[in-house]
């Protein structure tokens, strides 16, 4: 019953989309409409890097359906996403985090507005590492070590940069619990110059956002998996020892731990 009302819910807010949106003249003929509408205009968006891969998936389906809109997208760090709801040209941010009651007083005091946020969907960190690499499993507890140096051995740890970013920042205040980044801990332009350092050295493993390996249709993220490994992560919930990948399923049912 409750997915019967959410569908009928939907209905009526497409239809009262629809209909508030159209124009028309005298004519009966329609005018483009002198708003933006879902199925007309254009928009600015900027967001997370670490979500280019399935966000210009989207925007290219959207665009399929509706070819008379236009959305660009600027890809940033998470910071530098989150500035931009200052910016008025800018109609949205996609990010990895909320607001904080603080930030959206801020933004209140300084534009007069309070941006308006909401849940979209689940996203994982995914580990990966060198082919060659003997690293096929890690426990949160190893990779905690990893990043904050106290544990031995040859290896380097890669980020998508070393500020500013939701990778960087989801290390340092979920995994580290606000402990300083360890010496073995490297810095990458992009997702993608990760996985490039990744593959050129056989020690270092890789932190980036699920989406960039995740789309076996996506032709350059095959050619990334064809020289990187996923590595998988111990389930801190599960009853019995066991290391899952970065998965759906294992994210919608909790058993993936970042």
């Amino acid at each position: 019953m409750r997915n019967k009302l959410y569908f009928i819910c939907n209905i009526i807010i497409l239809a009262l989309f629809a209909t508030g949106c159209q124009s028309g003249n005298q004519n009966g003929t329609k005018d483009k409409p002198k708003y933006d509408t879902p199925k007309y205009g254009r928009i600015v968006i900027s967001v997370d890097e670490s979500f280019k891969p399935i966000i210009d998936s989207q925007i290219k389906v959207y665009k399929a359906s509706f070819p008379e809109t236009e959305i660009v997208a600027y890809y940033k760090s998470e910071a530098e996403c989150l500035k931009d709801l200052e910016v008025d040209s800018v109609r949205m941010v996609i990010v990895t985090r909320g607001l904080s009651r603080e930030e959206s007083d801020g933004f209140l005091e300084k534009i007069r507005f309070k941006p308006s946020w909401g849940l979209l969907a689940f996203d994982a960190v995914a580990v990966v590492a060198n082919n060659k690499s003997k690293t096929n499993t890690l426990s949160l507890v190893e990779l905690r070590s990893m990043l904050d140096g106290s544990i031995g051995g040859d290896y380097e740890v890669v980020l998508d940069g070393l500020t500013a970013t939701s990778t960087v920042r989801y290390a340092m205040d979920t995994l580290l619990k606000g402990k300083a980044l360890g010496p073995k801990v490297q810095a990458a332009k992009s997702s993608e110059d990760v996985i490039r350092y990744v593959e050129k050295n056989p020690n270092a493993i890789g932190l980036i956002g699920v989406s960039w390996v995740g789309n076996n249709r996506d032709e350059n993220q095959l050619s990334f998996v064809e020289n990187v490994k996923l590595v998988s992560m111990k389930c801190e919930t599960c009853e019995d020892e066991a290391f899952v990948l970065p998965y759906q399923a294992n994210i919608a049912l909790g058993r993936y731990p970042m």
